[in-house]
């Protein structure tokens, strides 16, 4: 990742930040970096709404549930319909997994990497930005939607073959979904001029994210698990660290910008400039969900 100089925003104290009547929805907010997220964002005071299969935080104050299975485009597009988006003032998608050693396929026929990281961002996304906004009280920053992946990594993914049916490797299969993750930031950021969209590359951090890939409860995965958790931050202290970005007024004029662990600007992947790619690699990914419907 290369850092860019041109964007800096003003570092606050994360405990000095007021988000009373911040209406935020976190994407896969029941586990890992978004749980913890919207657990502090809620502790300052914001009404946050998370979306997942499992709720782990009935009785916190703050906190609402939204159930959802988003291995499926029908669940995703069921959610996106329910979000109260004319109202938001965030929206976080950190909802993901890793590809399995062997390929998977969902009861729509999409490959589960894919359709879980990727494809149910997609769907969300388009159905609820053009509303972003529209019944809010007047605000100094428009709307905005941070989208959590690895952006600014070289990663531009396999365009011919987005739903891995040619052939199966984990590794490639996963970075279709972070090249994807990072062109919908750059394409949100042109499309639509009512909210403002932002990438968010948290590095390694010790969640549930690599059970797909290394099994859950394995010895295998509390070994890795163990090991990443002594060398990088937990997803406590990194959504501390996160949530002043989220709302610093620094960030107003510069929709499409990425960010890395430690709140720098980072620089787009260079192929990821190309909007003839970015078309089509976002043409290619659309037409993977109607086969859900």
């Amino acid at each position: 990742m290369k850092r860019n100089k041109n964007i800096a925003w003003n570092r606050v104290e994360p405990s000095s930040l007021d988000l009373e009547k911040t209406k935020v929805v976190i994407v896969g907010g029941t586990g890992g970096i978004g749980r913890a997220l919207g657990r502090f964002m809620a502790s300052r005071g914001a009404s946050v709404t998370v979306v997942g299969q499992t709720f782990r935080d009935a009785g916190v104050p703050g906190i609402a549930f939204i159930q959802a299975d988003l291995s499926l485009m029908r669940e995703a597009e069921r959610v996106a319909k329910a979000l109260p988006a004319e109202q938001l003032d965030l929206v976080v998608f950190t909802t993901g997994i890793f590809a399995a050693p062997k390929r998977q396929e969902t009861a729509e026929g999409i490959e589960r990497d894919m359709a879980v990281s990727y494809l149910s961002r997609l769907v969300i996304l388009r159905e609820i930005a053009p509303r972003l906004g529209k019944d809010r009280p007047a605000a100094p920053m428009k709307p905005r939607v941070f989208i959590m992946g690895f952006p600014g990594t070289g990663q531009a993914g396999t365009l011919d073959d987005l739903n891995a049916e040619k052939s199966y490797s984990a590794m490639p299969v996963h970075m279709n979904t972070v090249a994807g993750n990072e062109m919908l930031v750059l394409d949100a950021a042109k499309r639509y001029a009512n909210a403002t969209f932002f990438g968010l590359n948290p590095g390694l951090i010790k969640t549930n994210i690599r059970d797909n890939f290394f099994g859950k409860d394995t010895l295998k995965s509390r070994i890795m698990e163990t090991m990443i958790g002594l060398m990088t931050p937990s997803p406590e202290t990194y959504a501390e660290r996160l949530a002043p970005l989220l709302v610093s007024p620094d960030l107003e004029a510069h929709s499409g910008a990425m960010f890395n662990q430690k709140g720098f600007a980072i620089l787009p992947t260079p192929k990821l400039t190309d909007g003839s790619y970015v078309r089509a690699f976002l043409a290619a990914s659309e037409a993977l969900v109607p086969r859900a419907f």
